[in-house]
């Protein structure tokens, strides 16, 4: 009798630890039955175990970022011009304003420029006075314009430009020189970012001993091109970016008459890449 309610007690205890429940304490069957379907403690050490291998199995991976560039000689510009009038009579001002862009029309046709390569892109008319607060001691209308001029030709750039400001433009607001092939030069940064994350990834797991599996993940960050030519003082817009392939596409840098040398337009690409590392 001592050894059977030794055991009972035994099974008892068992059955709730594995239960983990204070209500399976209080039914012999429910003990009965969590003793027989528990699962042994080397079965869940060994679960444990692989799943301890699988976590570390998944932080075996490595992530790389490769940037690159494309260097392409311009096939066209864009000029971004403003025209500003004022005058205390509103339909002054904007007469003086629809004169001076008129004319840079008509400056266009003369220059063989495509009509639906020219256009108006920004119209404001502002009242302006002294007193901003108190709309007091009128100054005049402001009439504001902005005219976007696409040069294919690149050769007619300067004189096109010296020619509308003769005319009364009075702002330059943009000199974009740009690609007209921007997709396929985009394709090949990328292709080239891609190449560089890849090698970049194999280099530096080569070095702690390991290599390269193959790629779980690719991410575009950026994609991107600019000009070596800005509107302002202070050169290009832009910047410096860190690369690890640099290409330049094919055809010359040119020097045009009078001066201007387009030479080359940068498209940069990005991207960053996971790589499953293996020993």
């Amino acid at each position: 009798m001592k050894t059977r309610a030794a055991t009972a007690a035994m099974a008892l205890g068992t059955a709730f630890l594995v239960c983990g429940s204070a209500a399976a304490a209080q039914a012999p069957d429910a003990h009965l039955v969590a003793v027989q379907g528990s699962i042994p403690a080397a079965s869940v050490g060994e679960d444990r175990a692989s799943q301890r291998l699988a976590t570390s199995d998944e932080s075996r991976a490595i992530t790389v970022t490769g940037d690159a560039e494309v260097r392409v000689v311009p096939d066209e510009v864009v000029l971004t011009l403003g025209v500003q009038t004022w005058h205390r009579d509103v339909e002054t001002a904007r007469g003086e304003n629809d004169r001076i862009v008129q004319a840079t029309i008509s400056l266009a046709d003369a220059f063989e420029i495509d009509p639906q390569h020219v256009q108006t892109d920004y119209i404001s008319i502002e009242p302006r006075y002294r007193d901003i607060y108190e709309a007091e001691n009128f100054i005049g209308y402001f009439v504001r314009k902005t005219i976007v001029v696409r040069i294919k030709d690149l050769a007619k750039f300067e004189d096109f430009l010296a020619e509308v400001l003769k005319a009364g433009v009075n702002y330059v607001h943009g000199i974009e020189f740009r690609t007209t092939e921007l997709r396929e030069h985009r394709d090949r940064a990328r292709a080239l970012a891609i190449k560089a994350a890849s090698e970049k990834a194999a280099a530096m797991a080569r070095e702690a001993g390991l290599k390269t599996g193959e790629a779980v993940s690719i991410h575009e960050s950026h994609v991107g091109w600019w000009s070596w030519y800005g509107s302002g003082w202070w050169g290009s817009r832009g910047g410096a970016v860190s690369q690890n392939v640099f290409q330049s596409a094919a055809g010359e840098a040119r020097t045009l008459e009078g001066g201007i040398a387009p030479g080359q337009i940068t498209v940069s690409a990005r991207v960053t890449m996971n790589f499953a590392l293996e020993p």
